[in-house]
């Protein structure tokens, strides 16, 4: 099994790494840190693992603004947020502005808060500069840990 596994990651190690960045960047509640750490540890290449998983976290955000465009209705039918959480997420970032669009990658909040944005029809622009900017950074601090921590 752990041969299967092994392999798994060695062929499709980016394909996975894409697939599970964009999904954690919706209201599912997955995680993407656990598999960056892995195929750092298996030789892969620091700055494209930083790049797929920046990438595909984005788009998945990119998605979560969309649907938020859309306004609450189809929120509501599509990704089922919590009242709580969209409502927290209103109040930082009428509190904060768009600069709590470099936090979408913090669990529990970050999902809502490029939910708000699209909500707030926010330009898509200064969204997508942010929001890379967010996920780069959180991305490039795990790999950056993780080849320091390994060496």
């Amino acid at each position: 099994m752990l041969e299967f596994l092994s392999s798994f990651i060695d062929n499709y190690g980016y394909l996975n790494l894409f697939v599970l960045s964009f999904l954690a960047s919706t209201v599912l509640p997955l995680g993407s840190e656990a598999l960056v750490v892995a195929l750092i540890y298996q030789g892969f290449s620091p700055f494209t693992v930083i790049m797929v998983a920046t990438v595909g976290n984005y788009v998945g955000s990119c998605t979560t603004y969309y649907l938020g465009l859309k306004g609450r209705p189809v929120l509501e039918k599509y990704l089922s947020p919590s009242p709580e959480k969209l409502e927290k997420s209103e109040k930082l970032f009428k509190k904060y502005g768009i600069y709590t669009l470099l936090f979408t990658w913090v669990p529990g909040v970050g999902d809502a808060i490029t939910m708000v944005a699209g909500l707030t029809q926010l330009p898509f622009r200064s969204f997508s500069i942010l929001v890379f900017l967010g996920k780069f950074g959180r991305y490039f601090a795990i790999a950056y840990l993780t080849a320091f921590f390994s060496s």
